[in-house]
């Protein structure tokens, strides 16, 4: 039942004063604002008109305005349970969705809605990309994802949260007594990373990933903290333990369900709701210096009484200064405003909007503003690394090896096995990696999905209670090769080069095991496809075709919101040449990556396979819009480049990374729009055995 990001809170104080539209709460006691989009608060009350020659009285004071912004309800009614509202900052409904689970709502780094349900089965579901659902859609296989099943664990999840930087999703599971520990990319009936015991049981948590702290709140009136949960793998034992207390040191909680930590000022804000069939019990508790609290603590502030119609509010969410509370037995959104300052006793809520039997609530997960590593658009950009998978003819240590070297290529930091015979590999705006695979025993291939692997995976190994595949007859692949991320779209595009079904396929990022693409592009005269990259700022697939031309799609995102399954053939055949005549053969075009910014492309040729020194790079200007032939600016080949069978690029910005397998080693060619091209070498290079793919990893994914 998660909250607010709290890096990004806003003050939303507003002295504008525009009237407000209103909508009657159902217990007749308070009227709510609803269905009005702007920043301002209604208008007080005007003041009695004075005697001739004297002042009148003034007017009362207005409700405090709130700066726009959206947040999810999750509801558990009879009528409505299953069901998530998008909602505005007085409450408004926007949109609903049917998710088919009733409890905790949290966001994932990449805009992607988590929410735990009890509903049937204790499961978590992971929601795609939900602001660009339309209105009334539902839950899909192909689209969603889901843990759940006996070995799992989960028996009641309530409150959820996401460690971002970890990728790790912690479940307040009050049936298990316990926290449950999933990474973020599993999937299916798998066994959780960690159960860790609570004294009682819990109701929700929040994790503050600065500290690695996590604050779990307990249904006996407890908040058990544990210092270095994740670094210390999943602390046991709490290591402190706070009971909201009067200032006698008398505990004055009873049964805490709503907890947010703000790292900001080092406050807790609880929701208590007593007896849950009591309306008329619940609470709002303060607790300062919260990091290092423990024991009684006297609470900084109380807020309970009738006036409050603080009943049973089962989950809290912070925005700015302004807390909202998901109040379930008197069917409301409440909203107090200044929450940290202000005296205790029976006050009032600044704005109540009715509802049905809110569960949850959370605001709507911010999206990375950074752009997907392979549209990279930033020069001389900082980098973590580069990632490189291998693919030796012969499996050896180093199949399914993705290998993090330094942007120097001088050393390797790092390195995650994905337990299959990789092709290509690549990794959202999270630092999740993305891997294609093929199988010749079975000739069903696939996408493997793993956690953090730009980060954090030193060493492991694909584990299902962190990772998740995307296999079977249904998926349709059987030799894909390479792939690209869309992020912000949720859009995985693979290349499937085999002879019979040849096409991009189109997955989402959220999907798992044997589910069917989206949409597919198929090409004229069943051209086979080796890699693909997908521009967001044009809503452009550029795709690498192994007869030497490139084929590229417009508007692949537009007409798949629009509904559409396949682009049956390109938009334009883009054909590298030199002085007007096309490239003469072998060409065999592999890598791919297109700039959006200067219009170029850039495109690695192996030549032939057989042969380990024809490979070539080239530079082509200005292909937005092109088509048919087009010269090349710049080729770079020759016996210094050890070209032969480059197979991947990546463009950092300024420099081109190559994973040129057939001489084993990988290698940087700088400012490379700006290179005349030529017999020249590499201004970096790294032997690696059988270099397959390279992906670029920017500074900012460890952020």
């Amino acid at each position: 039942m998660k909250k607010a990001n709290l890096t990004h809170l806003n003050t939303q104080n507003s002295s504008l004063k525009r009237p407000l539209c209103f909508s009657a709460l159902a217990l007749g006691i308070v009227l709510g604002i609803s269905g009005c989009s702007g920043d301002d608060g209604e208008n007080g009350l005007a003041g009695t008109p004075g005697a001739d020659g004297q002042d009148g009285s003034d007017g009362t004071n207005g409700n405090p305005g709130f700066s726009a912004a959206t947040f999810i309800l999750a509801n558990n009614g009879e009528q409505n349970t299953g069901t998530i509202d998008l909602i505005n900052q007085n409450a408004a409904k926007l949109k609903t969705f049917n998710t088919t689970a009733n409890e905790g709502v949290a966001f994932d780094s990449l805009g992607n809605l988590i929410q735990a349900s009890d509903s049937e089965n204790g499961s978590v579901k992971t929601i795609c990309q939900l602001a660009n659902r339309d209105d009334g859609a539902s839950f899909s296989n192909n689209q969603d994802r889901e843990i759940s099943g006996p070995a799992t664990t989960l028996v009641n999840p309530k409150g959820i949260a996401i460690a971002k930087n970890s990728g790790l999703i912690f479940i307040a599971d009050f049936g298990a007594m316990q926290i449950t520990t999933f990474g973020s990319a599993a999937a299916g009936d798998v066994a959780p990373l960690a159960a860790t015991l609570t004294e009682a049981a819990p109701w929700d948590v929040d994790y503050d990933h600065t500290n690695d702290r996590l604050y779990v709140a307990l249904t006996n009136g407890d908040v058990a903290i544990y210092d270095n949960f994740v670094s210390g793998e999943f602390t046991a034992m709490p290591n402190r333990t706070i009971t909201p207390s009067d200032d006698n040191g008398v505990q004055i909680s009873v049964n805490i369900h709503g907890i947010i930590y703000d790292s900001n000022t080092d406050k807790l804000i609880l929701s208590d709701v007593g007896s849950a069939s009591d309306a008329t019990d619940g609470a709002i508790f303060v607790i300062n210096n919260a990091s290092t609290a423990q024991g009684n603590t006297s609470v900084a502030r109380s807020i309970s009484g009738p006036a409050t119609m603080l009943g049973n509010p089962v989950d809290i969410v912070l925005e700015g200064s302004d807390l909202r509370v998901a109040e379930k037995s008197n069917d409301a959104i409440l909203v107090f405003s200044n929450i940290f300052a202000g005296e205790s006793g029976d006050i009032a809520p600044d704005l109540t909007t009715a509802t049905i039997k809110p569960e949850s609530i959370t605001k709507l997960g911010i999206q990375n503003e950074m752009a997907d590593i392979s549209d990279s658009d930033t020069a001389n950009m900082a980098l973590l690394g580069v990632a490189v998978s291998s693919n030796p003819g012969t499996a050896g240590e180093t199949t399914g090896q993705i290998s993090r070297l330094s942007s120097q290529l001088n050393t390797e930091i790092g390195n995650y096995n994905a337990s299959q015979t990789i092709e290509s590999v690549t990794f959202d705006k999270a630092g999740n990696s993305y891997t294609t695979f093929d199988n010749s025993t079975t000739s069903i291939g696939g996408i493997v999905i793993s956690n953090k692997v730009a980060i954090n995976r030193d060493g492991q190994t694909y584990n299902t209670n962190q990772d998740s595949i995307i296999t079977g007859l249904n998926t349709g692949l059987i030799s894909p090769k390479g792939l690209d991320v869309a992020s912000d779209s949720g859009m995985i595009l693979v290349a499937e080069n085999n002879a019979d079904t040849p096409s991009i396929s189109i997955f989402s990022t959220c999907t798992t095991g044997d589910a069917s693409p989206l949409m597919t592009l198929t090409f004229a005269n069943d051209a086979r496809p080796w890699d693909v990259d997908y521009d967001a700022n044009t809503d452009r697939a550029f795709v690498a075709l192994t007869n030497g031309t490139v084929a590229v799609f417009d508007e692949v995102k537009s007409k798949l919101m629009a509904g559409s399954t396949n682009i049956a053939v390109e938009d334009r055949l883009i054909t590298p040449a030199n002085s007007g005549t096309a490239v003469a053969g072998p060409t065999n075009i592999h890598g791919i990556d297109y700039d959006s910014l200067s219009g170029a492309l850039i495109l690695s040729d192996v030549g032939s396979a057989a042969v380990a020194d024809d490979g070539k790079i080239y530079v082509l200007n200005n292909t937005e819009n092109a088509s048919g032939l087009v010269n090349i600016s710049a080729t770079i080949s020759g016996p210094n480049t050890l070209l032969g069978n480059p197979v991947d690029i990546m463009y950092s910005g300024t420099d081109l990374y190559v994973a040129e397998k057939s001489n084993n080693v990988v290698m940087r060619f700088n400012n490379i729009l700006s290179t005349t091209g030529g017999d020249i070498s590499a201004d970096a290079s790294m032997a690696f055995n059988a270099p397959e793919s390279v992906a670029i990893l920017p500074a900012w994914l460890n952020q």
